[in-house]
């Protein structure tokens, strides 16, 4: 199993700290450079800039993701360990600035995200000291495994900080002597902005019914909703452009599960239009996840169809 020791700003730990969210976007200025060192449910853990050379929390990865800042800022708010969305884009501007980023200034510049499910912090007193081969120069962060025995001894530090703080079930630390244990930690436990970055990646950004590519008005609906026991899960979603889901969640369009487009008369009835709406009925939807996993479950859209539907 790998595990990835990020350096961190102490101010984003701090303030993440402080709120214990169910997720966090541990975010990079730049999208430039896709982060590839670990898979979906590997450990990401938190290590302070020096001298304050300590692993101090960490999560489980569930994707890497380059987006505007403005639908980072949508999907996460204060997950991304600032207040306000100004101040998150002067932030991203001034780490930029220290890298040596020249040219204009990007109205809303692309970041990388790297989306944490199930975020643990530890107080200063179960601070974990990095392991003895952690070098003075190392900027963003550096990989160990499990195999080996400082990756061993330092994920056997973080289970046991974690279960002495009673962060994790017992049942939960026992499974982590798995090779599957960071996947079973994670498991069924993502976040909305997680869902709503998952959904719009399986879409290949463009909306399931139109095939719209602008990505500002396009949104991840739940098809079951969260409110009533709908899970955040890619298979539980489709990406609409913001018009169509919200006729989707008040019931004035649904999909079938043979993922055919349904418009109810009510529009026409109750607004005299919807002449662009009623062209999508009986329409296949245009755009469906390569991965049979993240399509549609037709569970959730017979759901749909017989519980919020209004034909």
């Amino acid at each position: 199993m790998k595990l990835w020791v990020g350096v961190t700003d102490e101010g984003w730990f701090d303030y993440l700290r402080a709120r214990n969210p169910d997720e966090v976007n541990f975010w990079q200025p730049s999208g430039a450079r896709e982060f590839r060192a670990l898979e979906p449910g590997e450990p990401f853990l938190f290590k302070l800039h020096s001298p304050k050379n300590y692993v101090v929390g960490g999560g489980f990865f569930v994707r890497y993701s380059p987006l505007p800042c403005s639908l980072a800022w949508a999907a996460f708010g204060e997950k991304n360990g600032v207040g306000g969305h100004a101040e998150f884009l002067a932030r991203i501007r001034k780490y930029r600035a220290r890298g040596g980023g020249g040219g204009a200034i990007e109205p809303d510049p692309v970041v990388g995200c790297n989306i944490l499910a199930q975020p643990f912090f530890f107080p200063e007193e179960a601070w974990i000291q990095v392991p003895s081969d952690w070098a003075r120069n190392i900027v963003q962060g550096k990989t160990y495994d499990t195999g080996q025995e400082a990756g061993r001894a330092l994920w056997t530090a973080v289970e046991d900080a974690a279960a002495a703080l009673g962060l994790w079930s017992s049942d939960a630390v026992q499974d982590a002597a798995r090779a599957d244990a960071p996947r079973y930690l994670m498991k069924g436990r993502l976040g909305q902005g997680a869902f709503r970055v998952l959904v719009t990646d399986a879409y290949h950004r463009r909306c399931a019914i139109t095939g719209e590519r602008t990505l500002p008005v396009l949104e991840a609906a739940h098809i079951k909703p969260y409110a009533s026991d709908g899970p955040n899960l890619t298979r539980n979603g489709l990406l609409l452009r913001s018009d169509l889901h919200k006729l989707f969640d008040i019931g004035y369009v649904t999909v079938t599960p043979n993922y055919r487009i349904e418009v109810s008369a009510r529009i026409k009835e109750e607004y005299e239009n919807g002449r662009e709406y009623y062209a999508y009925h009986g329409q296949r939807l245009v755009m469906l996840p390569q991965s049979a996993e993240d399509r549609p479950s037709r569970e959730f859209l017979q759901w749909h169809n017989e519980s919020r539907f209004v034909a």
